[in-house]
């Protein structure tokens, strides 16, 4: 008996140390709120799948079912993804204050961070933007989610718009250590990852993203970022130059994170899926 319980604690001490030392991997769903079609697919992607992090964008036209369904699922952990353009063609979004130098003649965001051939001098950098109407708009932003959702666990960046200039990467610094909400990346995720080869139909998504799976090492902490949504009329209505496949390559993104193959690899694999929040509590 003795030896019996020597060899299972030996085991049990194994065990601990190997799930410790598992690849942890935050996979995130982004840009909830563009679109009825993208909500209903975070949510179902989050409830059914693999996705433990899910981005709302304040001022986008669907925001308040976005906290219905997010206060209907509070386990779901939530980050704030802040936006200062509105890119779709056929949908578009304000800010909630009065920047003009982010605004274009409609009074909507501008649909581009960086120049863009299919839309001259219709990127915030094409313009004479302001770092006051960023500081302002990103401050609404976060003030609306907090008075929402005060459990957001993090801030991420929508076409990449906290990381226009060193000024406005620690303007976002600075608004996260006023908040007290941690600023994506966190100096905890080792690394972002992406799919490992093809991924414009689910089956290359599925494919690609199981082959992402076998090169993530031990004991290191990864982000994968994607974008969920339906195959339905809505999405198929939304769409800029330049990505007009919009409903079918989200579709896909669904279809991945509910997989049963996938959820059966990560699990042989040991990986651990975490949110945002897990890192901050360790």
């Amino acid at each position: 008996m003795k030896k019996f319980l020597s060899t299972f604690l030996i085991f049990l001490t194994i065990s601990s140390s190997y799930a410790q030392k598992g690849a942890k991997l935050i996979v995130r769903g982004d840009d909830m709120g563009y679109s009825h079609s993208g909500n209903l697919a975070l949510i179902k992607c989050y409830k059914e799948g693999i996705q433990t992090s899910i981005e709302i964008i304040v001022p986008s036209p669907w925001f308040p079912e976005a906290v219905k369904m997010l206060k209907e699922n509070p386990g779901a952990d939530v980050g704030i993804h802040l936006a200062i353009t509105s890119e779709w063609d056929n949908v578009k979004w304000r800010p909630l204050t009065d920047c003009a130098s982010l605004k274009d003649e409609d009074g909507y965001f501008l649909p581009m961070i960086y120049p863009n051939k299919n839309y001259p001098k219709r990127s915030i950098i094409e313009n004479n933007w302001q770092l006051a109407d960023i500081e302002k708009e990103f401050r609404a932003q976060i003030e609306m989610a907090l008075k929402k959702l005060p459990r957001i666990s993090h801030l991420s960046s929508h076409m990449g718009c906290t990381g226009i200039t060193e000024e406005v990467k620690a303007l976002t610094r600075k608004l996260a250590k006023e908040y007290k909400i941690p600023v994506d990346p966190e100096p905890k995720i080792d690394k972002s990852t992406s799919y490992d080869g093809p991924h414009k139909t689910s089956e290359e998504k599925i494919k690609s993203f199981l082959s992402m799976l076998d090169k993530l090492e031990s004991g290191k902490t990864y982000l994968f970022v994607d974008h969920p949504g339906l195959n339905d009329a809505e999405l198929k209505a939304i769409s800029h130059i330049g990505y007009e496949n919009v409903a079918e390559d989200r579709q896909g993104v669904t279809d991945l994170f509910t997989n049963e193959k996938v959820k059966a690899a990560i699990k042989e694999k040991g990986i651990q899926l975490i949110g945002y929040r897990d890192l901050i509590k360790n």
